[in-house]
């Protein structure tokens, strides 16, 4: 017999060997297809399935995952799918450093430490308030999954920015990372679907108000369609990073300004007054930045702009209720008194919850209370924590200020209040110089992740804020910053020929120039 043959034929049979055992167990486990274990198992083989494709691709389906709204159902606590991206591709990362001395990470030191001494103070905070406690594995007090958010979202920082993105690819990239928000989108869609296909919202939750009463092809009017709203977000957040205002209506294409509008537009059917004011925001910041102001084309938006005001003065009480809850920050405006009636009752809500929530500020400077919750706080909690009517002790024990200040420093002290200053500081530092000394072809997405940064802080210190809900913002705008920019741009030094009038000698006469090296 041939040489090569028998070697062919030995590793069939090592390959068989291994096979067949394996589909005999998968068998037997997906004899009760609708078990955890089953499920988990079967995660754990589709994993080594796909180690090929995660071993190369990881930084990119890491990009992919991070706005994707996927829930894994099947693990404990149904951790967003981020989550165990951010997981498995740091890991990998820090794996292929460990073998390989030539592959380094981006260095951005400004921002790394920060992070990890933010990170020292969630640990030490959690070592000294009852640890981080995993209610969905049979721990004895809960709060964990607040933990695991907080400190994932700071981990995935360092997961973006294993690998710089291509210059060639930061079209694709920076796509991949905004439009896969759109699939908040299927979550809406539970009134239209057969019960058959409900096993989908498992891996897309539906988040919309008054949507899972719902009847099969039944709109209540009340109904607030959240993952439509993050729909219209991910694409207008698509739209300023690619194109920006310029891009987008002085570009030459139609489809641009239609397309912005209408993603505009749906980010009202979430019946958010945070995601209108978030986006108008974001708008305003980077059209001054593009210095639009300067252009033929403001005195158009002005006019534009108080015509569309005019129209949403006589035509506001037509409009669906979602929308208009997300108009009643709009003075002038004839509103549904049922939505207006929303809205105030959870802003007075909101109002009362800080009024009572300051003066228990002070006992917590030195020594945040943390996460931690008792199964007995946590009982008392669940009852009622999600309702306006429930009153501060409720709210304190699910911690649900709905107050960025406040979440920082009654669950970290001031040293919580201290990291995230210093990380804020270092970011707006890092992302105006990777702005103004960056590559010009990321001009455009480099204005748009300064703008969206400088919001995203107002709104938290203002309006809305949540520090283990909103961490994972802050830190994916600065990863991916500086995985595009390939690390903080800074100026350097360049040598200016000048002549000393007195003696016509050259002198050499240092100045600074923008530096954009890849």
């Amino acid at each position: 017999m041939n040489t090569n043959n028998t070697h062919a034929l030995i590793r069939s049979l090592i390959i068989y060997a291994m096979i067949i055992p394996l589909a005999i167990w998968m068998g037997f486990m997906l004899a009760n297809p609708f078990d955890r274990g089953t499920f988990n198992y079967a995660g754990i083989f589709f994993l080594i399935l796909l180690a090929p494709i995660m071993l190369r691709w990881h930084h990119l389906l890491l990009i992919v995952s991070w706005n994707l709204g996927m829930t894994i159902f099947f693990l404990p606590g149904s951790p967003p799918i981020w989550l165990l991206m951010v997981a498995l591709s740091l890991g990998l990362s820090v794996l292929h450093r460990t073998i390989n001395d030539k592959v380094k990470f981006l260095s951005a030191p400004s921002i790394s430490w920060p992070l990890l001494f933010f990170l020292t103070v969630v640990l030490f905070t959690a070592k000294l308030t009852g640890g981080i406690g995993l209610n969905s594995l049979g721990g004895d007090t809960a709060g964990g999954r607040s933990y695991i958010m907080l400190i994932f979202g700071i981990l995935g920082y360092f997961a973006l920015i294993a690998q710089p993105i291509p210059t060639q690819k930061v079209g694709l990239y920076v796509g991949l990372f905004f439009l896969s928000g759109c699939a908040a989108f299927i979550g809406d869609l539970v009134p239209f679907v057969p019960h058959q296909m409900y096993f989908i919202f498992a891996l897309f939750p539906t988040y919309g108000s008054d949507m899972g009463l719902m009847e099969q092809g039944n709109i209540n009017y009340v109904a607030r369609y959240s993952g439509t709203g993050w729909m219209g977000e991910a694409l207008y957040f698509f739209m300023l990073a690619r194109y920006g205002p310029r891009g987008i209506f002085l570009g030459g294409r139609l489809w641009r300004p239609v397309i912005f509008a209408v993603s505009f537009i749906l980010m009202f059917f979430g019946g958010f007054r945070s995601l209108i004011i978030l986006g108008g925001v974001i708008f305003v910041i980077q059209f001054f930045l593009e210095r639009m102001y300067q252009t033929r084309a403001f005195p158009v938006f002005l006019f534009s702009g108080l015509i569309a005001f005019t129209l949403l003065i006589a035509f506001a009480s037509k409009l669906p209720f979602s929308v208009q809850r997300s108009l009643t920050f709009v003075p002038l405006l004839q509103i549904d008194p049922r939505a207006r009636l929303d809205a105030e009752a959870s802003q007075e809500w909101r109002l009362q919850i800080w009024k009572d929530a300051l003066p228990t500020v002070p006992k917590y400077l030195l020594l945040g209370k943390g996460y931690a919750i008792s199964k007995s706080e946590l009982a008392v909690a669940s009852n009622q924590a999600f309702q306006y009517a429930g009153n501060f002790e409720q709210v304190e024990i699910s911690g649900n200020y709905h107050s960025g200040p406040l979440s920082v420093v009654i669950y970290f002290g001031i040293w919580g209040v201290v990291a995230l200053l210093w990380f804020w500081i270092a970011s707006l530092r890092a992302l105006w110089f990777n702005y103004h000394y960056g590559d010009p072809a990321l001009r455009t997405v480099n204005i748009f992740l300064l703008s969206y940064f400088i919001a995203r802080i107002l709104l938290f210190l203002v309006i809305f804020g949540g520090l283990y809900s909103d961490m994972f913002y802050f830190t994916s705008v600065m990863g991916l910053s500086v995985s595009l920019n390939g690390g903080i741009r800074r100026p350097v030094r360049a040598t200016a020929r000048v002549v000393d009038k007195a003696s016509d000698v050259p002198l050499a006469r240092p100045r600074f120039q923008p530096f954009y090296p890849r």
